[in-house]
């Protein structure tokens, strides 16, 4: 993997966008990202290449280049997959904050603030993940179609009380995701994950965009079947979890 020197000023929120073959994307979504968090926040955003066959790394270094120096670029020199992809962003990361959303530019960088505001400015301390539901998807009858057996699915498995855990767009704080176990399709099971650490969780309404550059990665296969198998290996997890010890420091 090859990386980006680090900028100057250490950012309060990471913005990690997986990314692979999406050579017209990274442009406009820099720019969005740039435009949502800007005066707002110190912030980073963290481009990882998961294997593009194309010319994405060198579109993330212009974006850069394009009055951006924010920007990072992680490169996985093969193909890893998604959750693979934000591990590596997260682990790379300087923030407290993590926001993720997708790179295909459906996931709309203007819901950021009003996700940051509920995390950083939590109802309660142990709120540490907010995720987006797409009330209104712009996807093909196929991935809504999968997407609706995969969330009814593990809903009524993983009890997680998310209607749509497979949004792209979340945030989230840091320090618990880098304690959580690490498995290829873990991203989509984010909300259960962090409810196995003891944590709260909570799904606010966001936008979603046409794709309107590029090829979608997912089909039939990789997005309900995987999905549901993978879904046994969590339920695994949530049941031999052990509850977090309450601990008091002596002063």
């Amino acid at each position: 993997m090859t990386q980006t020197p680090l900028p100057a000023v250490s950012p309060d929120v990471s913005v990690v966008i997986p990314v692979c073959n999406e050579e017209d994307n990274v442009l406009p979504l820099a720019r969005e990202i740039h435009a949502a968090l800007v005066g707002r926040y110190a912030f980073e955003q963290i481009f990882v290449d998961d294997g593009s066959t194309d010319q994405t790394a060198a579109a993330v270094l212009a974006a850069r280049a394009d009055g951006m120096p924010e920007i990072r670029v992680l490169r996985h020199v093969q193909r890893s997959g998604q959750s693979a992809a934000v591990a590596t962003g997260v682990r790379h990361a300087r923030g407290r904050w993590i926001a993720t959303l997708d790179g295909d530019g459906q996931n709309d960088p203007a819901d950021f603030p009003r996700l940051l505001e509920v995390l950083i400015h939590p109802p309660t301390p142990e709120l540490k993940l907010v995720m987006g539901n797409r009330t209104t998807r712009r996807d093909t009858w196929l991935r809504r179609f999968s997407s609706r057996v995969a969330n009814g699915v593990r809903g009524g498995i993983l009890k997680d009380g998310t209607p749509d855990t497979g949004c792209g767009i979340k945030v989230f704080d840091r320090d618990v995701f880098m304690h959580m176990p690490r498995f290829r399709n873990m991203h989509r099971f984010m909300p259960a994950l962090f409810q196995r650490e003891g944590c709260e969780v909570v799904s606010v309404p966001v936008n979603h965009r046409e794709r309107l550059r590029g090829q979608s990665k997912y089909g039939l296969h990789n997005r309900l079947w995987v999905g549901i198998v993978d879904l046994f290996g969590v339920s695994w997890l949530i049941r031999r979890a052990s509850p977090r010890a309450a601990i008091h420091e002596e002063r």
